[in-house]
């Protein structure tokens, strides 16, 4: 997918005058702070990068790790909501100042940068409003500016071309709601557990989870922002749309088929071009089935002969050894006829093996038998013994064992 265009640059902005609504703006403040505390060289951010939103009670946080752990990410996510109760988000607060965009999206860039986040991250909540849409835009075109930048020097490693991949856990309204009172009911035993055992540690109760109207509002918040901020984003990033309706198991199927390895989305363009060629394994066991059949009835139409004498080997010689391991699931048959020196013969045997169940492999060993020496020159001379080493694997039969 190509890369958005890139947006017109930023005006600059004097200081005290920024737009709270313009994402250029913000986005070059936010830049430029980062380059002034750590220096441009030191902008190194996550190659990949998990965009997560979803409505209220839609599970982000209970599979937040799942997605971490399926795309081999080991850092902890980053939490919009934990930023904004950080000590750095706190004395803005104190000093009278409001965490808007421009806060919000400078707390995210500097937790980034942190070094733990380099192979990857799930962000948790952002992007929330269509102010936070745009900067994400412009922080991916950034991104490309540095990997382009570097690309050729030895500071690539870390400038790495970015992926984007946005994630939407999805419920409906009655849906979010049911699931929204639950959580509140459970929290609400939990702590009055708490308070009379004296044991354990109370949790948070919001009082949007104990009431019904304020849990509708909380979903409409949803889709009237975060909903339709994600959603202008389809065209731009890999968008995974996922159906968080179900119970967990269901949720987390439809999570590994949305994040299931796409080699076009994750090698470079140069690298994809190089390898497309090869077929992948999966595109050929789709078809594996219909081709074998059909080399099957080639045989019998076309070289039946043959394949008659194909089929007595493997009746003949061949099953009795499998029989004999049908408790381990697991032959090996040697034989040195000189059917198989047809390389058709060879294919035949294996597709009928494989027609029957069985996985079958074939080694060729070739080695140096002395059959006589010269008289004049001493000189050993060789045939070519030729040994195929068949191997054979099957389900294998199951033995009750008495105790």
């Amino acid at each position: 997918m190509p890369p958005p265009p890139p947006p017109p640059p930023a005006r600059p902005a004097a200081s005290g005058d920024l737009d709270p609504k313009d994402p250029q703006l913000i986005f070059q403040a936010v830049w430029d702070d980062l380059k002034q505390q750590y220096g441009a060289e030191n902008l190194k951010f996550p190659r990949e990068f998990i965009w997560l939103g979803g409505a209220p009670g839609a599970g982000k946080g209970t599979n937040t790790p799942f997605i971490a752990r399926l795309r081999g990410i080991d850092a902890d996510p980053v939490v919009i909501s934990g930023l904004l109760t950080s000590p750095r988000a706190v004395a803005l607060k104190n000093a009278g100042k409001m965490v808007g965009d421009r806060e919000v999206i400078g707390l995210l860039f500097d937790e980034l940068l942190k070094p733990e986040y380099h192979d990857g991250v799930v962000v948790d909540g952002f992007p929330r409003t269509q102010v936070q849409v745009e900067c994400l835009k412009l922080f991916y075109h950034r991104l490309l500016g540095l990997h382009d930048e570097h690309r050729a020097t030895p500071q690539a490693r870390d400038f790495r071309k970015p992926m984007f991949r946005i994630a939407l856990l999805y419920v409906s309204e009655d849906v979010s709601v049911a699931r929204q009172i639950k959580r509140g009911e459970e929290i609400r035993r939990h702590n009055q557990l708490v308070r009379e055992a004296g044991i354990g540690k109370p949790l948070e109760e919001r009082v949007t989870d104990l009431d019904v109207q304020l849990c509708r509002g909380r979903y409409r918040t949803f889709s009237e922002s975060t909903f339709a901020a994600l959603q202008s984003l389809r065209q731009i990033f890999h968008f995974h749309f996922i159906d968080a309706e179900g119970d967990l198991a269901e949720v987390q199927r439809n999570i590994e088929k949305e994040f299931g390895y796409q080699s076009s989305l994750e090698l470079s363009q140069e690298v994809f071009d190089l390898v497309r060629a090869i077929p992948v394994a999966s595109q050929l066991a789709a078809h594996a089935r219909q081709e074998l059949v059909e080399r099957l009835d080639s045989y019998e139409e076309e070289h039946r002969p043959l394949f008659e004498k194909v089929v007595r080997l493997i009746t003949d010689k061949l099953i009795p050894v499998v029989k004999a391991h049908a408790f381990t699931g697991h032959a090996r048959f040697n034989t040195e006829d000189e059917l198989l020196d047809d390389p058709l013969a060879l294919r035949m045997m294996i597709d009928v093996m494989s027609e029957r169940g069985f996985h079958t492999s074939v080694d060729i060993h070739k080695m140096d038998v002395p059959v006589r020496v010269n008289p004049e020159t001493w000189e050993i001379c060789c045939r070519t013994k030729k040994v195929y080493r068949i191997e054979v694997r099957y389900q294998p039969s199951d033995i009750r064992r008495g105790h």
